[in-house]
């Protein structure tokens, strides 16, 4: 007991919305406005996880075999949550050691890597905004958002420039990652711009969605739909959060059946920090009101209300599994409209 919850202290080192308001407005001093260097995403440090290198995005759990990039026909870009809890400026610094090692360590290693049997890995580094600036009122959160949001566009758009070729494409994301990615499917694959082509499905986990803010993007309603997105905020069965939660949106899709109905799934998928060494712990998911109701196996989590900080992890497996289904019927559609 005592070594798990070690492991869940760690795991709350890596997500935004798992701190309480009270904490971050706690820090609401302690930021000024100076703002770090950007990045410069021709560089290799510029990125926590690339293709055809060894990086926490390659780590893989018990029972998995890895698979070398060059095999791979896909893409994914995965923008990861805050882990910038306390500092002196309103977004991180790409120099930040201590941060950037954290960040590997814990959500692309346990989250980025969820993609990587079916698709070469992405992650830039981005001057994400500190936990704060979801809770501020003077404006400047905002700005900070703005700020590391325009790095994520700008890595984008360096991916699609450098990387890409054509191939399809994967966009993923937890918390304030989800925050930025639902901005760039909006700029980039909203309207049904010859790039949406190529979307096989945005896994935008962790925060709210709403099917009002895309004139063409629909929430995904089968497991093998393309062209979609997905996105759920997960709870202890029986918690009725607020209302007026951050994390809830009007879209919420049950990530072991993919779909939108209210009938109860059973999986067990779930991973934690120590995944090497267990296959998986069960879960039941049922979509209820607005977002998803978990009752789970998963050591110390089981008790948890709020259960954002393992969106991902509760279901590992079923996310892996589902990318290449979603896969398989993107190349399959694609091959009956040549």
């Amino acid at each position: 007991m005592m070594k798990n919850g070690i492991i869940i202290i760690q795991i709350i080192t890596y997500s935004i919305m798992g701190i309480i308001t009270s904490y971050a407005q706690g820090n609401r001093n302690t930021a000024t406005p100076t703002t770090p260097d950007p990045p410069d995403y021709s560089q290799p440090t510029s990125w926590s996880a690339l293709p055809f290198r060894n990086d926490a995005a390659d780590h893989l759990p018990f029972g998995e075999i890895a698979i070398h990039d060059s095999l791979k026909q896909a893409d994914v870009f995965y923008v990861y949550p805050t882990l910038y809890m306390r500092g002196k400026t309103w977004n991180a610094s790409l120099d930040n050691k201590r941060l950037n090692r954290r960040i590997d360590k814990y959500p692309v290693a346990y989250q980025a890597s969820v993609f990587n049997r079916t698709a070469r890995v992405y992650a830039p580094r981005y001057r994400q905004a500190i936990i704060h600036s979801f809770f501020d009122t003077t404006g400047r959160g905002n700005q900070a958002l703005d700020l590391a949001y325009d790095d994520i566009k700008l890595a984008f758009d360096y991916y699609l420039k450098n990387f890409n070729q054509g191939r399809p494409i994967i966009l993923a994301s937890h918390s304030q990652g989800t925050h930025h990615v639902r901005r760039l499917m909006s700029d980039f694959f909203d309207k049904d711009t010859l790039l949406s082509k190529q979307l096989v499905c945005a896994y935008a986990i962790g925060l709210a969605m709403h099917e009002k803010q895309y004139t063409t993007l629909t929430p995904c309603t089968s497991p093998d739909q393309t062209g979609c997105y997905v996105t759920w905020s997960s709870f202890r069965k029986g918690h009725i959060p607020d209302s007026a939660s951050m994390l809830i949106g009007d879209v919420c899709i049950n990530p072991i059946s993919w779909k939108r109905d209210t009938f109860p799934a059973c999986s067990s998928g779930g991973v934690m920090i120590n995944m090497r060494k267990r296959k998986g712990f069960a879960s039941e998911a049922v979509i209820h009101n607005r977002y998803l109701w978990v009752k789970t196996r998963m050591p110390i989590v089981k008790h948890w209300k709020n259960l954002h900080l393992v969106d991902i992890n509760l279901f590992w497996h079923n996310i892996r599994h589902n990318v290449a289904i979603r896969f398989d019927a993107f190349q399959i559609s694609h091959q009956n409209q040549r």
